[in-house]
This record gives structure tokens, sequence and C-alpha cells, in this order.
């Protein structure tokens, strides 16, 4: 099935090339190819493809542990520190706001709103400038900051984020969260992500 180009970084053949090479590109360990179809929910057939296309154009590595195929990014390619930017600044974000926001206590959902998750969901127009997230929970506002201010610092952007309680989420009455709910949304974690 051909797709078009993301409009988050159109230089990539597809949303589903930006999120696997975000996945091996910002994190130091290598990755098995049913982990990463997982990761980025694909097929494993279609990451497997994805895979062997980037090998073979040398941006990564795979080697065979036992059964499993781990793959890594090429550190031994001139372009990849230049890729590895590329990618963080396109796809990077999500993984970002997972690693620096899950590790606050009271998390029940988080998500990214705003017009980052709505060029990730194929609506055209310019690189957006700033990360708009979802924490709802009960959380310490000093952490939600904290993790902000690292977020962003990763990013070179700044990180907008909005804490709502469980409860306050649920009822769906405050109109800025309606209108929230009613854009795209990209769950970064949800309930039923979590089981």
């Amino acid at each position: 099935m051909r797709t078009s180009a993301p409009p988050l970084l159109a230089i990539f053949r597809s949303r589903l090339q930006g999120d696997l090479l975000a996945r091996i590109m910002l994190q130091p360990d290598s990755v098995t190819v049913t982990a990463l179809a997982q990761a980025v929910s694909a097929p494993v057939s279609t990451v497997h493809r994805e895979v062997a296309r980037l090998e073979d154009a040398g941006l990564l590595v795979t080697r065979r542990v036992g059964l499993a195929r781990l793959v890594s990014a090429n550190e031994a390619n001139p372009a990849t520190p230049a890729l590895r930017e590329l990618v963080l600044v396109g796809f990077g974000r999500r993984q970002v706001i997972a690693e620096e926001f899950m590790q606050i206590p009271g998390v029940r959902k988080l998500s990214i709103f705003g017009s980052w998750a709505s060029r990730y969901a194929g609506e055209p127009g310019l690189m957006p400038g700033d990360v708009d997230v979802l924490v709802v929970g009960d959380v310490n506002r000093q952490a939600l900051y904290d993790a902000a201010d690292r977020a962003q610092a990763r990013l070179a952007r700044p990180v907008n984020p909005t804490r709502v309680s469980e409860t306050a989420w649920l009822a769906g009455t405050d109109p800025f969260l309606a209108t929230v709910a009613s854009r795209p949304m990209i769950d970064v974690f949800a309930p039923e992500r979590a089981a």
C-alpha cells in the first residue's frame, strides 16, 4: 500500500519510516524487529521490509542473536548524526515526551495535542514550533514542569504541559478539553495501551 510523505517532514517516505527511525536512532539500545513492530503498531512483515530498505541504504545495521534480528543505527555512516537530528525534529517528540513524562507518578493518560498532533495525523501545515502535552491524573505540578523543562531541552522547542484531573477529562464538559478531544490527539500512554 502506497502512502504519501508525512507532513511533519516530507523528506521521509512515510510516517512509518519516520517512526521506525525515531525508535532506532533516538535510543542507544538495539531493538528486535518484533519489538520495533509493536512500538510502531505495524505488521512485522512491513517493518522487516522497511528495515531491509534502510539497511540496504546504509542507515541501519542488523545482526542475528539466536532467532532474533537486532536493529540499530549505523554509527559508521557519516550521515547518521545529521539524520538523528532530523528524526528528532520530525518524529522524536512522541518518544521524548514518553521518556520524560512517564517518570511522573500518577499519570493516567499522556497525549500530545495541537499542531504537532495534527501534522502527525496527516493534516498539512507548517512544521510546529512547540509541543502541547496533555497529562491526565493526579500529578505533582513541579514534577510536571521539571519533565517539560527536560523535554524542552532535548527537543529545542517549547513544551507546554496541561494538567487535568481524570474526573474532569472523563466528564468532557470543559470547553477547552472538549476542543482538545475533538482534534487530532496522539496518545503516548493511555489505560487501554497500558494493558
